[in-house]
């Protein structure tokens, strides 16, 4: 439930600590971290052990609407992970429904190779 004094950021901030606490990133299996703006999307392949990231991609290379974008950085980020040699990964969809950019997301990553 919204109160009036929590806003719609730090509630999805409070979701997307719940999942990080459960969700870690590895060498063999980093997490792909989902984050939406109101312009783009991005996604960023992580290894939380060494605290680095390994491949990234954002909406700014793609042109089109928001859910064209988030396909193309959904196989965008899949062709990086192949190329570092990465096929699994956990997913961390950053405390937002997974549904719309997200899901075109994740399903573009899938088809690209990512299992997950």
């Amino acid at each position: 439930m919204k109160n009036s004094t929590t806003s719609n950021t730090q509630i999805r901030q409070r979701r997307h600590a719940r999942i990080r606490a459960k969700v870690k990133g590895t060498a063999e299996r980093p997490r792909l971290a989902v984050y939406k703006s109101n312009r783009f999307v991005s996604a960023q392949l992580i290894d939380d052990t060494a605290g680095k990231t390994i491949a990234a991609s954002h909406g700014r290379e793609f042109k089109g609407p928001q859910s064209v974008q988030a396909t193309s950085v959904g196989a965008a980020i899949a062709q990086k992970a192949k190329v570092a040699g990465i096929t699994t990964i956990v997913f961390d969809r950053g405390g937002y429904r997974y549904g719309g950019q997200v899901k075109a997301l994740a399903d573009a990553a899938r088809s690209g190779g990512l299992a997950f």
